[in-house]
């Protein structure tokens, strides 16, 4: 919530393009999923949270997915999103990064500590579109997905031009 926010953390989510406070939580609104970022007083540093719920695999798709498939889908996923950080073009060190199953959604946190306001901003965004691209990457071919995974799969097969085909990779 904002009463909560470091005064220049609520500036700088409050001013950047890609972040909307219509309720008093902060979401990116650069993304298909539900992102939200918060922030708090740290060691020495604002403590910033970026929270980033998607559906799971089995939620995402119309078909049954087994069990092998579903666990293999969340442990690729858990595995590539440890290379968050290295998108940000930061030296970002994340305090804390969680993958969690929570009945079918996924919700991924990261937590880190970061002294410039603004920059920590940047920073919650490409976490945020790491996780919606990465989601995108990891899609397993043949079956029949569901909005918004399957709206995100059509803009990487056309790039957002309807002239174009082919597979997002």
């Amino acid at each position: 919530m904002t009463d909560e926010l470091p005064a220049d953390a609520e500036r700088a989510l409050a001013a950047h393009d890609a972040v909307s406070s219509p309720d008093g939580d902060y979401a990116v609104t650069t993304t298909a999923f539900d992102a939200t970022v918060t922030a708090s007083a740290g060691d020495g540093a604002t403590r910033w949270t970026v929270t980033v719920t998607v559906p799971s695999l089995a939620a995402a798709t119309s078909d049954p997915v087994g069990d092998a498939v579903a666990d293999g889908w969340f442990e690729t996923l858990e595995r590539r999103l440890a290379d968050a950080p290295a998108a940000t073009r930061a030296n970002l060190t994340l305090a804390d990064l969680t993958v969690d199953r929570r009945g079918l959604d996924v919700v991924v946190t990261f937590t880190y500590e970061w002294p410039d306001a603004d920059r920590a901003a940047a920073i919650a965004k490409t976490l945020v579109e790491y996780v919606e691209g990465t989601y995108v990457e990891g899609i397993v071919p043949g079956y029949s997905y569901e909005p918004p995974v399957s709206d995100l799969l059509s803009q990487a097969e056309t790039g957002g031009d309807a002239q174009r085909g082919g597979t997002p990779l």
